[in-house]
């Protein structure tokens, strides 16, 4: 079974209220469809980091959150996390003010995980920072993980 790191944006897609926005409405319920549907075929992980994220804001969207984290297993971050999380920052990966970007990606990357569920295209999931983010992984001396959307998961695996 496939192991698959889900980061904080995709708890939080699955918890929103609907938006009015077209394209959040579909992502919304496309990781609906993905969480419901699918993650039986994944082993789901998350970390303290999710959880310290998914926390912030709002307290009853807050709580949502938290519940759907709870049964997750966290992968333990570490010294070796926060290093490597340096190094991507430092090799212009991931920009320096997403620090938290760049330890979601070192701790999936250490912890060898199978894939990482976001919807941040910006600094993890879009074209050009994929492909920033797979080079310096693989220069780094570490096999990445697949960086797909709920979508994107939905799409391609039976």
């Amino acid at each position: 079974m496939p192991r698959i790191y889900v980061e904080t944006s995709v708890i939080s897609y699955l918890t929103a209220r609907p938006s009015r926005d077209l394209i959040v409405a579909a992502r919304q319920e496309a990781t609906r469809e993905w969480w419901e549907s699918r993650s039986e075929k994944f082993a789901a992980f998350s970390s303290q980091l999710v959880l310290k994220e998914v926390a912030a804001g709002d307290p009853e969207a807050a709580m949502r959150r938290l519940a759907i984290c709870q049964p997750l297993p966290l992968l333990p971050i570490d010294a070796k996390c926060e290093a490597l999380a340096e190094r991507l920052v430092s090799t212009g990966a991931v920009p320096p003010t997403e620090q938290e970007d760049a330890l979601h990606i070192a701790l999936a990357t250490l912890s060898q995980v199978d894939f990482v569920a976001t919807w941040n295209f910006a600094h993890l999931v879009g074209p050009v920072a994929k492909f920033r983010l797979q080079m310096a992984i693989q220069q780094l001396g570490y096999p990445p993980p697949i960086l797909a959307t709920p979508e994107e998961l939905l799409e391609t695996l039976p």
